[in-house]
């Protein structure tokens, strides 16, 4: 499991982590019931604090994503293939607001934006 922290981010480094599971998770590269590294171990790995990661293995927990097993450690959740739709859908959203934003700043139109939209899901 490979994820790169970034010093510049404007996001803390717990929900960097905390995101890149996520994805992780929702495109299938993480597999129900697989393990994930000890808190102790990514925090090693990553070269942070081991509460920055308790943190995200808890945010994680929390919505779903991993499951905390006593004793054992924490494990990719089994997922409903509702809610990783939910979760895909919400993303796309955040991007579209985004570009709709840029796009009424600049003068760009409803139509042009929409274009650009069906030629990008086209391909």
């Amino acid at each position: 499991m490979e994820i790169i922290i970034s010093n510049s981010s404007e996001k803390p480094i717990y929900e960097q982590i905390c995101i890149q599971i996520k994805n992780l998770i929702m495109n299938g590269t993480l597999s129900a019931g697989e393990a994930l590294p000890s808190m102790r171990v990514l925090a090693r790995d990553l070269h942070v604090s081991v509460i920055t990661v308790q943190r995200a293995y808890e945010d994680l927990t929390r919505d779903g994503f991993i499951e905390a097993v006593s004793g054992k450690g924490s494990f990719v959740a089994a997922q409903n293939r509702e809610f990783i739709r939910e979760e895909q859908l919400r993303a796309a959203e955040e991007l579209l607001q985004k570009a709709a934003e840029i796009g009424r700043a600049h003068g760009i139109s409803y139509e042009q934006m929409a274009n650009i939209l069906k030629l990008f899901y086209e391909e």
